[in-house]
């Protein structure tokens, strides 16, 4: 299945949220919207990949991970969008260098929960993403003074915008990143996808 490249104007700040969404939810949606409120953009893509290099185990179908996160994402300045399939690239600084050479004119920010910014030094050429585009990140449960004191804060301590700038990230070159509160979600793909096997399994006839 081939997935169009979405449509988008000169000069816009777009935010690219990537993951298995395996399956999306309201953490997805809440961290979107907080996304759009805070650093200053105009529409965000959701990037379903068709697999995770960092997960010993695949995903459901591109298709129905696809299929879901428009159910639950309803917001028409957000895009989901399986375009890592058509572009067959795998690891996110490849997905960013192939979106910036096809829109050369767009201004992505690439967007994360704090979770995920105390890993991006596993990341492949991490620094790389970092010196391509600004990167938003949104606290997540658990992980706030982990991400505050990660490898990677550190690392780009002086590229961080103070948080009453939070919205100039969109229109700032990188390197720069901002990371900000949001209101906690506790939910996780993990524990939906848990709750579904035992709400199938009890279902079952005996």
């Amino acid at each position: 299945m081939k997935h169009e490249f979405p449509i988008a104007n000169a000069g816009q700040r777009i935010g690219l949220l990537g993951g298995s969404f395996d399956p999306a939810h309201e953490g997805h949606v809440r961290l979107t919207e907080e996304a759009l409120k805070r650093f200053g953009l105009d529409r965000v893509w959701w990037l379903v990949t068709p697999g995770n290099p960092l997960k010993a185990h695949g995903p459901a179908p591109l298709a129905e991970r696809i299929a879901d996160a428009r159910q639950i994402m309803d917001d028409p300045r957000v895009t989901v969008t399986g375009i890592e399939a058509t572009l067959k690239t795998r690891k996110t600084v490849d997905t960013i260098a192939a979106l910036q050479a096809y829109y050369p004119q767009v201004r992505f920010t690439w967007l994360m929960g704090s979770d995920n910014l105390v890993q991006l030094p596993q990341w492949d050429r991490w620094r790389e993403i970092a010196a391509r585009v600004p990167i938003g990140v949104l606290a997540r449960p658990g992980s706030r003074l982990k991400a505050r004191t990660s490898k990677a804060a550190q690392i780009m301590a002086a590229n961080r915008l103070p948080d009453s700038h939070a919205r100039l990230l969109g229109s700032t070159p990188p390197p720069v990143w901002a990371m900000v509160d949001m209101p906690l979600s506790n939910a996780s793909s993990t524990a939906i996808r848990a709750a579904r096997k035992a709400a199938a399994l009890a279902a079952k006839p005996s």
